[in-house]
């Protein structure tokens, strides 16, 4: 089984204006509440959530940031996310899943998270990971 992890940013604390600061960490915290209580649905047992320390995102004036990845897969980055935007990200998770390399077409992206992604990272080449491990 491959492992498809959805990290997700707790702490905003290297903003660069502190202003908000608190208000960002707050969010960051309240998006990993709506998406942990997913774990216990069976339509999501396979994603694995898990909160890091920073995605950095909010140095370049993001916030509430998460990065959906798999290894041999793209990798997707949304920022500025709410919590209307849980039900979508989880949409989201379940077609980049079943797709073989993780490429989900931007037209099959749920709406509310189409203007969230920021980048889509193309998955590393096979032979780098072979070599790696050799």
């Amino acid at each position: 089984m491959t492992l498809h992890t959805l990290f997700v940013c707790k702490s905003c604390s290297t903003v660069l204006s502190h202003d908000e600061a608190d208000d960002r960490a707050e969010g960051n915290q309240l998006l990993l509440k709506l998406l942990e209580a997913q774990k216990n649905n069976s339509t999501y047992s396979s994603l694995n959530i898990d909160s890091v320390g920073c995605l950095w995102s909010c140095v370049s004036k993001y916030s509430c940031a998460a990065t959906l990845v798999c290894p041999q897969k793209y990798t997707y980055h949304f920022v500025d996310l709410l919590q209307e935007n849980v039900t979508d990200l989880l949409q989201f998770s379940q077609l980049y899943q079943e797709s073989q390399d993780g490429y989900v077409l931007p037209a099959k992206i749920p709406g509310t998270l189409r203007s969230h992604l920021l980048v889509r990272i193309p998955p590393t080449p096979e032979v780098l990971y072979s070599e790696v491990l050799s």
